[in-house]
């Protein structure tokens, strides 16, 4: 294996005995594997400053392990995620919500990963009431498998309604875990985010002494495989980081799978963006279809994807795919619910075929973290964030300042009124 030696500095020894949460601890008290808040992802970054984590999202084994070597490899301390979509109650992949930290710590043990690693609920969508009532119970549920951050997304709602989900979900939250929220419903090209918006939301709960870690945007991602050349939009991007300097709030940027290296370099040198979900590029890259050097699919001249021979899976194993594919009408992007039905049978393929997928995934990952997202070396900076802090729990970076008698319900159904923020068609929950 290329990454470093396992680390048993005494940094890292303490930083193992007093930064677990206390979930972790539970699951897991032999472990060796330093699994970690979300605040301490966050923390390393803006230490190091100008640099983002990737949150990868875990949709396969191989996917797990490819990151995690690739953290290791570049001493970086990184975030492993799973959607509400891909991993929740209703779910397209074998890896989720309840077995991530199990797999991750799993992995981390077996290869010697000693990274701090979070493990990231990412998109737990929120869109009605039925949701909230749900999440009261689910949310927790979360934390007792191991979760130790996450993403509440009630951005299709109107203004109120997301900031009045948000308030009613936060009660279930541990403080000590890391918190993203998120504004203007990811979807592409219409009813992009505005400082507007997002002050309205970072305001709201400031005043009722919540203190997210992150901010996702619609800030012109379209998740997925990237199909245009527009792309993320980073003046918008940095014009709403700026406007949300006071509350101390650090940015996640969804989709940036099809997004070449440039953009993604603005975005680390340009914004505050700590965070960034890697999705469906590393899925591809695991089951060796071809991709570009950002990793966006490519497709022949009859639109389908092209495996290539030596790389990912099998071919034979490929073109089962495939005919299963064509027998059910999937196609394109919704090839991410093959991962369900197919998990098993890529366990079952030889150990070399297995690695590989592993390992192409790794130098991927390798890649983005030391040449794109400048996170290398941010390992040590989690773990002194840790022992300063003497604690597994942060505390929040901000303080409130939003007088909260302004931002009662009845306040915020009525401010809500006075704006005029046009949501666009529903989106994409899918990096």
């Amino acid at each position: 294996m290329s990454y470093n030696k396992v680390n048993t500095s005494p940094e890292f020894e303490k930083a193992l005995e007093i930064g677990r949460p206390p979930n972790i601890v539970k699951l897991f008290p032999n472990s060796k594997a330093l699994i970690v808040s979300g605040k301490v992802i966050d923390r390393a970054m803006i230490e190091k400053g100008k640099c983002m984590a990737i949150a990868a999202n875990g949709r396969n084994n191989f996917v797990i392990r490819g990151v995690l070597m690739a953290a290791q490899r570049a001493n970086a301390a990184v975030i492993l995620e799973i959607a509400k979509s891909e991993g929740g109650a209703s779910a397209y992949c074998a890896t989720s919500f309840w077995n991530l930290a199990r797999q991750a710590d799993a992995a981390m043990n077996e290869l010697g990963i000693t990274v701090p690693v979070a493990i990231h609920a990412d998109h737990y969508a929120i869109k009605g009431t039925d949701d909230v009532e749900t999440g009261k119970t689910e949310i927790s549920s979360l934390f007792d498998a191991g979760i130790t951050s996450i993403a509440i997304d009630a951005s299709h709602l109107p203004d109120d309604e997301n900031l009045l989900a948000n308030l009613a979900l936060n009660p279930y939250i541990p403080k000590w875990a890391g918190y993203e929220t998120e504004v203007g419903e990811i979807k592409g090209k219409e009813g992009l985010s505005t400082p507007q918006e997002a002050l309205f939301l970072i305001k709201g709960l400031n005043a009722h002494n919540i203190f997210p870690d992150w901010i996702a945007l619609n800030n012109g991602t379209t998740h997925g495989i990237e199909a245009s050349d527009e792309g993320i939009q980073v003046p918008l991007t940095t014009e709403i980081h700026n406007a949300l300097i006071p509350y101390k709030i650090s940015g996640a940027q969804h989709g940036t799978s099809g997004n070449n290296s440039e953009r993604l370099r603005k975005i680390v040198q340009e914004t505050n963006t700590t965070k960034a979900n890697v999705a469906t590029a590393l899925q591809m890259i695991s089951w060796g279809v071809k991709v570009n050097d950002y990793g966006n699919a490519i497709l022949d001249e009859d639109g389908e994807f092209v495996k290539v021979s030596d790389k990912g899976m099998t071919d034979k194993q490929w073109a089962e795919i495939v005919e299963y594919a064509n027998s059910q009408g999937i196609k394109g992007g919704n090839y991410k619910k093959l991962n369900l039905p197919f998990e098993n049978k890529l366990h079952r393929l030889p150990r070399d075929i297995r690695e590989r997928m592993s390992k192409d995934v790794e130098d991927f990952v390798f890649h983005l973290l030391k040449d794109v997202f400048n996170a290398g070396d941010t390992a040590p900076l989690a773990i002194d964030a840790i022992l300063k802090a003497g604690s597994y729990d942060l505390g929040a970076k901000g303080a409130r300042i939003e007088d909260p008698a302004e931002w009662s319900e009845s306040k915020i159904h009525k401010r809500a009124a006075q704006s005029n923020t046009e949501k666009g068609p529903e989106g994409d929950f899918d990096d």
